[in-house]
Protein backbone atom coordinates (compact mmCIF):
# COMPACT_ATOMS: atom_id res chain seq x y z
CA UNK A 1 0.00 0.00 0.00
CA UNK A 2 1.48 3.33 -1.02
CA UNK A 3 0.81 6.57 0.74
CA UNK A 4 -0.60 9.56 -1.06
CA UNK A 5 1.25 12.87 -0.88
CA UNK A 6 -1.49 14.19 1.39
CA UNK A 7 -0.98 11.29 3.80
CA UNK A 8 2.79 11.85 3.82
CA UNK A 9 2.29 15.57 4.54
CA UNK A 10 -0.23 14.76 7.30
CA UNK A 11 2.15 12.22 8.88
CA UNK A 12 5.05 14.70 8.77
CA UNK A 13 2.85 17.42 10.24
CA UNK A 14 1.80 15.10 13.09
CA UNK A 15 5.43 14.18 13.76
CA UNK A 16 6.47 17.84 13.86
CA UNK A 17 3.59 18.64 16.22
CA UNK A 18 4.70 15.79 18.49
CA UNK A 19 8.29 17.05 18.43
CA UNK A 20 7.16 20.59 19.24
CA UNK A 21 4.98 19.26 22.08
CA UNK A 22 7.85 17.27 23.56
CA UNK A 23 10.17 20.25 23.23
CA UNK A 24 7.65 22.48 25.01
CA UNK A 25 7.35 19.93 27.83
CA UNK A 26 11.14 19.78 28.16
CA UNK A 27 11.43 23.59 28.21
CA UNK A 28 8.69 23.80 30.83
CA UNK A 29 10.59 21.30 32.98
CA UNK A 30 13.81 23.32 32.61
CA UNK A 31 11.92 26.50 33.54
CA UNK A 32 10.60 24.83 36.69
CA UNK A 33 14.09 23.62 37.54
CA UNK A 34 15.53 27.12 37.08
CA UNK A 35 12.79 28.63 39.27
CA UNK A 36 13.45 26.01 41.94
CA UNK A 37 17.20 26.65 41.88
CA UNK A 38 16.74 30.43 42.01
CA UNK A 39 14.41 30.12 44.98
CA UNK A 40 16.83 27.74 46.72
CA UNK A 41 19.77 30.07 46.06
CA UNK A 42 17.89 33.10 47.42
CA UNK A 43 16.83 31.17 50.51
CA UNK A 44 20.39 29.91 51.06
CA UNK A 45 21.77 33.45 50.80
CA UNK A 46 19.18 34.77 53.26
CA UNK A 47 19.85 31.91 55.66
CA UNK A 48 23.61 32.43 55.44
CA UNK A 49 23.23 36.12 56.19
CA UNK A 50 20.90 35.45 59.09
CA UNK A 51 23.12 32.73 60.56
CA UNK A 52 26.24 34.84 60.16
CA UNK A 53 24.64 37.71 62.07
CA UNK A 54 23.47 35.31 64.76
CA UNK A 55 26.93 33.70 65.04
CA UNK A 56 28.63 37.08 65.28
CA UNK A 57 26.27 38.15 68.05
CA UNK A 58 26.80 34.99 70.13
CA UNK A 59 28.04 35.86 73.60
CA UNK A 60 29.92 32.65 74.37
CA UNK A 61 30.86 29.26 72.92
CA UNK A 62 27.81 27.54 74.46
CA UNK A 63 25.48 29.95 72.67
CA UNK A 64 27.42 29.40 69.42
CA UNK A 65 27.15 25.61 69.79
CA UNK A 66 23.43 25.89 70.50
CA UNK A 67 23.06 28.06 67.38
CA UNK A 68 24.86 25.49 65.27
CA UNK A 69 22.62 22.73 66.58
CA UNK A 70 19.50 24.78 65.83
CA UNK A 71 20.62 25.37 62.23
CA UNK A 72 20.95 21.67 61.35
CA UNK A 73 17.27 20.66 61.38
CA UNK A 74 15.91 23.54 59.24
CA UNK A 75 18.77 22.95 56.78
CA UNK A 76 17.92 19.24 56.53
CA UNK A 77 14.24 20.07 56.06
CA UNK A 78 15.12 22.46 53.23
CA UNK A 79 17.32 19.85 51.55
CA UNK A 80 14.52 17.28 51.75
CA UNK A 81 12.00 19.83 50.44
CA UNK A 82 14.33 20.77 47.57
CA UNK A 83 14.78 17.11 46.66
CA UNK A 84 11.02 16.54 46.74
CA UNK A 85 10.44 19.48 44.41
CA UNK A 86 13.22 18.28 42.13
CA UNK A 87 11.70 14.80 42.06
CA UNK A 88 8.23 16.24 41.33
CA UNK A 89 9.59 18.24 38.40
CA UNK A 90 11.48 15.27 36.99
CA UNK A 91 8.64 12.80 37.45
CA UNK A 92 6.06 15.25 36.06
CA UNK A 93 8.14 15.91 32.97
CA UNK A 94 8.86 12.20 32.58
CA UNK A 95 5.16 11.39 32.90
CA UNK A 96 4.35 13.93 30.18
CA UNK A 97 6.95 12.36 27.89
CA UNK A 98 5.70 8.85 28.68
CA UNK A 99 2.11 9.82 28.00
CA UNK A 100 3.00 11.30 24.62
CA UNK A 101 5.13 8.30 23.67
CA UNK A 102 2.41 5.85 24.75
CA UNK A 103 -0.19 7.72 22.69
CA UNK A 104 2.09 7.66 19.64
CA UNK A 105 2.72 3.94 20.12
CA UNK A 106 -1.04 3.35 20.35
CA UNK A 107 -1.58 5.36 17.16
CA UNK A 108 1.15 3.42 15.36
CA UNK A 109 -0.31 0.11 16.53
CA UNK A 110 -3.75 1.12 15.37
CA UNK A 111 -2.41 2.18 11.97
CA UNK A 112 -0.45 -1.05 11.67
CA UNK A 113 -3.49 -3.17 12.60
CA UNK A 114 -5.62 -1.29 10.10
CA UNK A 115 -3.01 -1.76 7.40
CA UNK A 116 -2.61 -5.45 8.23
CA UNK A 117 -6.38 -6.05 8.28
CA UNK A 118 -6.63 -4.38 4.88
CA UNK A 119 -3.82 -6.56 3.53
CA UNK A 120 -5.39 -9.70 5.06
CA UNK A 121 -8.71 -8.97 3.37
CA UNK A 122 -6.96 -8.72 0.01
CA UNK A 123 -4.69 -11.73 0.57
CA UNK A 124 -4.85 -14.48 -2.03
CA UNK A 125 -6.83 -17.62 -1.32
CA UNK A 126 -4.92 -20.23 0.64
CA UNK A 127 -2.88 -17.71 2.67
CA UNK A 128 -5.13 -17.94 5.73
CA UNK A 129 -2.64 -20.02 7.80
CA UNK A 130 0.12 -17.45 7.19
CA UNK A 131 -2.24 -14.57 8.00
CA UNK A 132 -3.38 -16.30 11.21
CA UNK A 133 0.23 -17.00 12.22
CA UNK A 134 1.08 -13.35 11.66
CA UNK A 135 -1.97 -12.24 13.69
CA UNK A 136 -0.85 -14.52 16.52
CA UNK A 137 2.65 -13.03 16.39
CA UNK A 138 1.22 -9.51 16.51
CA UNK A 139 -0.98 -10.40 19.50
CA UNK A 140 2.00 -11.92 21.31
CA UNK A 141 4.06 -8.82 20.60
CA UNK A 142 1.30 -6.59 21.96
CA UNK A 143 1.05 -8.69 25.11
CA UNK A 144 4.80 -8.48 25.60
CA UNK A 145 4.68 -4.69 25.16
CA UNK A 146 1.87 -4.42 27.71
CA UNK A 147 3.88 -6.52 30.19
CA UNK A 148 6.92 -4.28 29.72
CA UNK A 149 4.78 -1.18 30.24
CA UNK A 150 3.32 -2.69 33.44
CA UNK A 151 6.79 -3.59 34.70
CA UNK A 152 8.07 -0.06 34.01
CA UNK A 153 5.08 1.42 35.84
CA UNK A 154 5.65 -0.90 38.82
CA UNK A 155 9.35 -0.02 38.90
CA UNK A 156 8.51 3.67 38.71
CA UNK A 157 5.99 3.36 41.54
CA UNK A 158 8.52 1.43 43.64
CA UNK A 159 11.19 4.08 43.00
CA UNK A 160 8.77 6.82 44.04
CA UNK A 161 7.86 4.95 47.21
CA UNK A 162 11.54 4.38 48.02
CA UNK A 163 12.33 8.05 47.40
CA UNK A 164 9.56 9.17 49.75
CA UNK A 165 10.69 6.68 52.40
CA UNK A 166 14.30 7.87 52.17
CA UNK A 167 13.23 11.52 52.32
CA UNK A 168 11.13 10.86 55.43
CA UNK A 169 13.98 8.89 57.02
CA UNK A 170 16.42 11.71 56.33
CA UNK A 171 14.01 14.23 57.79
CA UNK A 172 13.45 12.09 60.89
CA UNK A 173 17.20 11.66 61.32
CA UNK A 174 17.67 15.41 61.04
CA UNK A 175 15.02 16.00 63.67
CA UNK A 176 16.55 13.56 66.14
CA UNK A 177 20.20 14.55 65.58
CA UNK A 178 20.09 17.98 67.32
CA UNK A 179 18.24 16.45 70.27
CA UNK A 180 20.87 13.73 70.62
CA UNK A 181 23.72 16.29 70.54
CA UNK A 182 22.04 18.45 73.17
CA UNK A 183 21.44 15.42 75.42
CA UNK A 184 25.09 14.34 75.15
CA UNK A 185 26.37 17.83 76.00
CA UNK A 186 24.15 18.11 79.05
CA UNK A 187 25.22 14.72 80.39
CA UNK A 188 28.94 15.58 80.05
Amino acid sequence: MTMTPEQIVAANKANIETLVGLTNKAVAGVEQLIELNLAATKAAMEDTQSHTHAALSAKDSQELLALQASIFQPFAEKVVSYNRHLYDIASGTGADFSHMVESKIAEAQETFHSLFDNMAKNAPAGSEPAVNAFKTAIASGNQALEQVQKAVKQASDLAETNFKTMANSALNAAQTAPAAKTTKKRSS
